[in-house]
């Protein structure tokens, strides 16, 4: 087990990292953004960069860097958006009379961009791997893109835990799109197939057949995609999730923004 036991915990310790630094900077004054988008372009071209320069590498050290390169990628895209430097074409609360899928529509307007962005970030990062051996970083983005999605979604829809005191306070209009709920028909499918796809990548990490990069790759996935399957586990359950970046929230209680406490947050 010595294999996979060294990128599970890498992959552990970047997310959690990570995700606690991205809290770290959105929270900052607004004044302080338009720096931190620049240091964060910057760490973005030289991650794309990275990808592009080991495309071709099939050692274990090419795997880490295409996953870690990936990750840098998704940050850069979660700062814009949380930052609120890419959004959507109606970054506002919904209207109060706004039900079903009109309801989807203007909450899609305010993220439209912002997905889009995502888009542009897989195909830039399909187009520097194409035709080459190292696909890591082009998985790694696929599958945070594709639990993000389903993550907004079960919130869309109804989750018991929101979360809202992740969110800066100028992203409060986002209230009026989550939904508190006991369950979703959603999440039932999401954390299946999170934890399918878990199963799949840690069985081809732990062939006895398998190169030591595929080790590597597959148990940085794998880890990956429990994490984002326990991270929608943490919207149902009555888990102390907030408790991890509790250290990247300074100055803020466990209670909701007061945009968020006051306003929006739809019931089941």
């Amino acid at each position: 087990m010595s294999g996979p036991v060294a990128p599970a915990l890498y992959a552990i310790l970047l997310w959690w990292s990570a995700t606690g630094l991205v809290l770290v900077l959105q929270h900052l004054p607004r004044r302080t953004h338009a720096r931190s988008m620049i240091a964060a372009s910057a760490a973005l071209a030289g991650a794309l960069w990275a990808i592009r320069a080991v495309a071709d590498d099939d050692s274990e050290a090419g795997a880490y860097i295409g996953f870690t390169a990936a990750i840098v990628v998704w940050g850069w895209q979660e700062m814009s958006y949380y930052m609120g430097f890419v959004s959507g074409p109606k970054p506002a609360a919904c209207a109060p009379n706004l039900r079903g899928f009109d309801r989807f529509l203007a909450a899609l307007a305010t993220s439209l961009w912002h997905d889009f962005a995502i888009l542009a970030g897989g195909l830039a990062i399909l187009c520097l791997s194409w035709g080459q051996g190292n696909r890591v970083a082009l998985w790694t983005y696929a599958l945070l893109a594709l639990m993000n999605a389903s993550a907004r979604l079960n919130l869309f829809l109804g989750v018991r835990n929101l979360n809202a005191e992740f969110l800066p306070p100028h992203l409060g209009y986002l209230a009026c799109y989550l939904t508190r709920r006991p369950m979703n028909p959603l999440f039932p499918l999401s954390v299946t197939l999170g934890t399918a796809l878990v199963v799949v990548l840690a069985r081809g990490a732990l062939e006895d057949q398998a190169e030591p990069q595929a080790v590597i790759g597959l148990t940085l996935l794998a880890t990956l995609a429990a994490l984002a399957t326990l991270e929608h586990w943490f919207l149902m359950l009555p888990l102390p999730s907030a408790a991890l970046w509790t250290w990247s929230l300074p100055g803020r209680d466990a209670a909701a923004p007061a945009e968020i406490r006051e306003t929006g947050v739809r019931p089941e």
